[in-house]
């Protein structure tokens, strides 16, 4: 306990008013100086008492034993108030990084996630583009294009008989 925490123990005197009867004046009188040995003995017994509780109570806790064993260990005697005092800010440390590993470790799982829908989507595009491109390649070709000449007889198109002519021209 500090100074400013002082146990204070106030004792207050015994008044006796003096009766109105002279007969018992005699026997009061007797009982006065019994009363404050009384008060007085009381008030020396609670000194006593504060002076051994101040003793005992003390706000430091004991010094750690340099060996540390198995049983202090488990039974949590080596986590003292003043070590704990003492690396506060290395514990205040590892509970940020824990956090960091933590929140870290979550936005990678939710960018991972992201990504494997993305891929799925590219190969759904890639798939799609594919599928347009063979069958435009298809329609494409010149059987197809003759016979849908053919079904559409309003048209003036035909394939030609003759084979191209070559044109040299000289430099």
């Amino acid at each position: 306990m500090t100074n400013k925490d002082e146990i204070e123990l106030e004792i207050q005197e015994v008044k006796v008013e003096e009766p109105a009867l002279p007969e018992e004046e005699a026997s009061v009188a007797e009982e006065i100086p019994s009363l404050r040995e009384e008060a007085s003995e009381m008030k020396e017994h609670a000194k006593k008492t504060i002076q051994k509780i101040k003793e005992q109570v003390k706000e430091e806790d004991p010094k750690l034993t340099s060996n540390v064993t198995l049983r202090s260990i488990l039974g949590g005697d080596f986590l003292t108030a003043e070590m704990v005092r003492r690396q506060i800010w290395l514990l205040v440390l590892v509970v940020l990084f824990c956090v960091i590993y933590v929140a870290i470790r979550y936005q990678c799982q939710q960018d991972m996630i992201a990504i494997d829908k993305l891929e799925k989507e590219l190969l759904d595009a890639k798939y799609k583009a594919l599928t347009s491109s063979s069958t435009l390649t298809e329609k494409c070709r010149e059987s197809h294009v003759l016979e849908a000449l053919k079904h559409n007889k309003d048209s003036l198109l035909q394939v030609a008989a003759q084979p191209p002519y070559i044109i040299n021209v000289p430099e």
